[in-house]
């Protein structure tokens, strides 16, 4: 009897189970499959985003790798807040069938944010653009929108008032039987940034020794640097702003006991400050005033000078569907004497030839003619190798070039973490 008892609660639960409808039946993921293969395909231009996670996340799109081959080209763009934290900006582009439906949204984070709290409010500022262009879609059907009801914060004074400070110091030691080396460093800074204000204070010091034993001989090395620089600028309107910077040094290196330069300036950038994230040409002009103590006797038999300078520059940046440059090019001299003079060019390209294949430089290089702090009678052989004086140079540069050619499926929807990730997900620790 017992027997039968059991057999027909199994029985019975056996038809309970099937009596109740699965989540999803076939023919609903089916349905998906179809909807899926007609849905939004979507290039993210972003160098800094967890491109694994927001896959993950954002299921309701198809990822290209191939920008031309996406109907929504979403660029991410990024600028330092005032409190330490970051400005992203996503700019969704249509293409092909959205060609003309663009939109702009942004997320801030906080300095004291983790990378997790960042990705998550990277990946609600996504779904909340890619709307417009999922809502013209069949997979609109399957989408729901809810609200979450937050209470407002209460209006809280800012005891900080907007300042925010850093400090830090680290030290380095190395060293075998022939070769001993240790290195101190320390920086404090402070800024306070608003929309018609910016303060920004940084100070930094270096110290390092080096000893070598070659031959029961000991050479030793010292090195000192110590830095300050101060920047007061004031908004005069969405392209006009004017500042004063204020900076000092000391130097072994560059023979400098003791420089203090201030110097008021005046910007113009053609696009609107608000655009910044994506496009910039500014031009500066500043005049300045630098007193000098050397430690040394200069070649032009110099122990202290004042001198007046001024300089141009101009600096355009770029952020496009095709790739992006950033480039600069600044032009300096001394009222005393026009041929100490110098001319520097600095640039970053990166360049979408055409399907798969991308041409990318970045190189800078300055033409010097204002060495006025050089050692009077040069530098020995050892000096020139520890770098305990400088040299004297009519130009320097650095370049760098390449190409990058990717082919295959244009789709990039699966994530697979098994011994580790391609992208940028899985674990990582970011030092800035």
């Amino acid at each position: 009897m017992n027997r039968l008892k059991v057999i027909a609660i199994l029985v019975f639960a056996v038809i309970c189970l099937l009596c109740v409808p699965p989540a999803f039946s076939q023919e609903d993921q089916i349905d998906i499959e179809a909807l899926k293969k007609d849905a939004p395909r979507v290039y993210i231009d972003c160098g800094m985003c967890d491109i694994d996670y927001i896959r993950t996340e954002i299921t309701f799109v198809n990822y290209v790798r191939d920008r031309k081959e996406a109907q929504i080209h979403i660029l991410v763009t990024t600028l330092r807040t005032g409190s330490g934290g970051r400005e992203y900006t996503f700019s969704f582009i249509g293409q092909h069938e959205f060609e003309g439906i663009n939109d702009t949204q942004k997320y801030f984070s906080e300095q004291t944010d983790t990378q997790d709290e960042i990705r998550e409010g990277m990946v609600k500022t996504l779904k909340i653009g890619l709307m417009s262009y999922v809502g013209k879609t069949p997979i609109a059907r399957r989408i729901r929108i809810s609200f979450d009801e937050e209470v407002k914060p209460e209006d809280v004074a800012d005891k900080w008032n907007f300042w925010v400070f850093s400090i830090s110091g680290s030290g380095s030691f190395s060293g075998e039987e022939s070769y001993k080396s240790r290195s101190l460093r320390s920086s404090f800074s402070a800024s306070r940034v608003t929309p018609e204000l910016k303060i920004s204070i940084s100070l930094s010091g270096y110290h390092s020794k080096r000893k070598y034993i070659y031959d029961d001989e000991t050479i030793k090395s010292t090195s000192e640097n110590l830095n300050f620089y101060g920047l007061f600028v004031k908004s005069l309107s969405d392209h006009w702003s004017v500042g004063v910077s204020l900076g000092a040094a000391s130097s072994i290196f560059k023979n400098i006991k003791f420089a203090l330069s201030p110097a008021p300036a005046i910007e113009y950038n053609l696009f609107p400050y608000s655009q910044s994230t994506r496009r910039q040409l500014r031009f500066m002009y500043k005049i300045g005033f630098n007193t000098v103590h050397y430690r040394e006797e200069t070649i032009y038999n110099k122990t202290s000078e004042n001198l007046w300078n001024e300089s141009l520059s101009v600096t355009l940046d770029l952020r496009e569907k095709w790739g992006s440059i950033s480039t600069s090019l600044e032009g300096s001299h001394y009222f005393h004497d026009f041929k100490k003079n110098r001319l520097t060019l600095f640039t970053i390209l990166n360049l979408r030839l055409f399907k798969g294949l991308n041409f990318f430089t970045f190189g800078g290089g300055s033409r010097i003619r204002d060495q006025l702090s050089l050692v009077k009678g040069g530098a020995s052989l050892e000096e020139v190798l520890l770098q305990r004086k400088q040299l004297e140079t009519n130009y320097d540069y650095f370049f760098s070039i390449g190409l990058s050619y990717t082919f295959g499926s244009i789709f990039t929807n699966v994530v697979n973490p098994r011994f580790g990730s391609h992208g940028y997900g899985g674990v990582s620790i970011i030092i800035d």
